[in-house]
């Protein structure tokens, strides 16, 4: 009995200890992470050409599996279907979208701020103006922040989305299609802008005077409820990037244009186009929850959700 009672309590003594520290004693033998190159995600492409992220891991013994995934939409989808742990990058819009589908992602750390590499391009026979757009076909990957700032250009030339046929296609399949003529005008970024003028085509508009493109890492929150420690090892690896990018700007551009296939000065355009950053400013807030209203007048959303409900402190750097 005395033995009994003994292994009893060594039993209680260990589910208590188990019971007080949580999932940390239980991780997940890997962890799930978006790639996302486009438009110049420098310090995204830094992490895993140098594999930083696979160290970091290593010392708990847990694998990095990378997921090629670059529509924003379908990484909050594939959140949602907890096959995706951490978005290395997502737009603010799909951020939006997904929280108002009731689709809970919370943002945990600032990528970027950039204007410049998001554009709607044009043959150069089309649109020469965006008043002109009303009534042609366009193409680009819906739910993002380039579908935001298309409605937001039509808005204010008293058109809205209605006013033109927007064809659901992801980046480099809409710009073969302008190019082969069977669309009027594509949305696209970054190296995609620059080898649409190579090819000929022509920037209508960007999304400087439309919308401020605020570029997210969002994670699965039940991921950063159960495995918190693992969070804060992603985004103090992408600190570790982005701080080494800032001391070797030239190194870093240079692994940047080698995985982007495009030339060095290419490469340093869209670096000084990206506006690197790390957290989020107290006028992000008001930014954020004027896009929610601008979302919802146009009806891209049906219901109103307040951003600093799905942002998580470490955004703020705390």
């Amino acid at each position: 009995m005395r033995k009994f009672l003994t292994g009893l309590c060594l039993c209680c003594a260990v589910s208590v200890l188990g019971f007080a520290t949580g999932k940390t004693e239980s991780y997940p033998r890997e962890v799930n992470v978006s790639y996302v190159e486009s438009p110049f995600n420098l310090q995204i492409m830094v992490m895993k050409e140098q594999g930083l992220l696979e160290k970091a891991f290593a010392e708990k013994n847990i694998a990095v599996k990378w997921h090629t995934i670059t529509s924003g939409a379908q990484q909050t989808q594939a959140m949602a279907a907890g096959s995706l742990d951490i978005a290395s990058v997502v737009n603010s819009t799909s951020v939006i979208l997904a929280n108002a589908a009731e689709n809970r992602v919370e943002v945990a750390a600032v990528v970027s701020r950039p204007k410049q590499t998001f554009a709607l391009l044009t043959g150069p026979d089309g649109p020469k103006t965006v008043k002109e757009l009303k009534g042609k076909t366009i193409a680009g990957p819906k739910g993002t922040v380039l579908h935001q700032m298309l409605i937001a250009a039509l808005v204010s030339e008293g058109m809205n989305a209605a006013d033109i046929d927007l064809v659901q296609m992801d980046l480099p399949d809409a710009r073969t299609a302008l190019i082969a003529g069977r669309i009027d005008a594509a949305l696209q970024a970054a190296a995609l802008i620059i080898r649409g003028r190579e090819a000929g085509l022509k920037v209508l508009f960007t999304a400087d005077g439309y919308v401020t493109p605020l570029l997210l890492t969002a994670v699965r929150p039940a991921f950063a409820k159960d495995y918190p420690d693992l969070l804060q090892i992603y985004l103090d690896t992408q600190k570790q990037a982005h701080a080494w990018i800032l001391a070797n700007t030239k190194e870093a551009v240079a692994i940047g244009s080698r995985v982007q296939k495009i030339s060095e000065e290419d490469g340093m355009r869209l670096y000084e186009w990206s506006a690197m950053a790390q957290v989020l400013e107290q006028q992000d807030l008001p930014a954020l929850a004027a896009d929610v209203d601008f979302l919802l007048e146009q009806k891209m959303i049906t219901r109103k959700v307040d951003p600093a409900d799905f942002i998580l402190p470490a955004a703020f750097g705390k």
